[in-house]
């Protein structure tokens, strides 16, 4: 459970909270769970609920946190944005880096997968296999060729198993 402190606006942790209370007063007996909201209340202090999750986007995007908000019942909840957030003189040059970082991981896995594929169909290569090569041959090439897809790493079209 988060808390949020009304005097400063922080925001932390039950046990946070309970040390910061005890500092202040190290006499005041606080148990080790959570009190209610009336009691948070008392000791100038909200819930912090969670918030939904941003959406939509682009493959370069994530939900990430950013903060708390209250709403119109004076309830606090987590607020989330789509990120990363580039900002400053070098954020188009960091974003074109982390783009092409995302990029690289993702024909990674794509590779991986396509190796993967290959290797399930080694055995139709051997000469005693009674696969039919010339299939089996250019299911194989359409795999070495997914890297040529536009779209690729992000939008991959599988060839069919034959």
């Amino acid at each position: 459970m988060e808390i949020r402190v009304r005097q400063s606006g922080a925001v932390m942790f039950w046990n946070e909270f309970r040390e910061l209370l005890l500092a202040q007063n190290p006499s005041e007996l606080i148990t080790v769970a959570p009190q209610t909201e009336e009691w948070l209340d008392a000791h100038g202090a909200d819930i912090v609920f969670e918030g939904p999750q941003a959406t939509g986007g682009t493959v370069y995007q994530y939900s990430m946190r950013q903060g708390v908000e209250q709403d119109g019942q004076g309830r606090w909840f987590t607020k989330y944005v789509l990120g990363p957030i580039f900002i400053g003189e070098t954020a188009v040059a960091d974003e074109a880096e982390y783009k092409a970082m995302k990029d690289a991981d993702r024909a990674t896995i794509m590779r991986q997968q396509r190796n993967e594929k290959l290797k399930e169909s080694d055995w139709t290569q051997i000469a005693d296999s009674t696969a039919d090569k010339p299939t089996w041959a250019t299911y194989r090439q359409a795999l070495r060729d997914i890297t040529a897809q536009s779209g690729f790493p992000w939008t991959v079209t599988w060839p069919e198993t034959p």
